[in-house]
Formats: C-alpha cells, sequence, structure tokens
C-alpha cells in the first residue's frame, strides 16, 4: 500500500506537531476560518463557512481517492467525521454571529 503526497504531508505535520489528526482538522478549520473573516472584514463570516466547507469536502475527496487506491473502497464514514470536525467551531462562530446581528435589528427567532 502506498501513501500518497497528501497524505504524507499530513503525516508529516502531525508527527511534526504531535497533533491527532482530528486536532489537525480542527485547528487548519478554526485558522482558515479565522484568517478569511480578518481578511474580509465585512462582518460576513458566513463567506469564511463556506470556504471553510468547500476546503473540507476537497481535502476529503483527496482522501476518497487514496481510500479508493488503498483499500477499494471509500470510508465515508471517516470523512464524514472529519468534515464535522472541521466545521464545528467556524459553525459555532457564525451562529454566534448571526445570533448577534438578528439582536442588533430586533429581529425574533
Amino acid at each position: 500500500m502506498e501513501t500518497s503526497t497528501a497524505q504524507s504531508i499530513k503525516l508529516s505535520i502531525m508527527s511534526a506537531t504531535g497533533l491527532s489528526k482530528d486536532a489537525l482538522h480542527i485547528y487548519v478549520g478554526m485558522a482558515v476560518y479565522l484568517m478569511l473573516v480578518a481578511i474580509i472584514r465585512r462582518h460576513r463570516p458566513y463567506i469564511g463557512w463556506l470556504v471553510v466547507f468547500i476546503l473540507a469536502c476537497v481535502g476529503e475527496w483527496v482522501d476518497r481517492q487514496d481510500d479508493i487506491g488503498s483499500f477499494g473502497y471509500w470510508r465515508w464514514q471517516a470523512s464524514v467525521h472529519d468534515i464535522l470536525n472541521t466545521l464545528f467551531w467556524p459553525t459555532v462562530l457564525t451562529l454566534i454571529w448571526l445570533l448577534k446581528c438578528r439582536r442588533k435589528t430586533g429581529a425574533h427567532l
């Protein structure tokens, strides 16, 4: 079983940082989200959330290709788990922002 370039990079980062795969997803998701929110500065964190979602899906597509090459099938449950880990905190922060905006405008839930 040969390791792809993408998997080699992930394994190298995990080895260098001592982070688990799950922690790596959480940190990368938050870092990308916070960078985008800081860059956009238009108070639209949902754009940052959408970009994190797209990047997470692209990453899992690469993992899917690796799974098929290595195992002969896609471990889709692992991909769903990784996407949820990546999106958890960006989702929480975006929801807090949306609720805060609703309160400011006087809108009711």
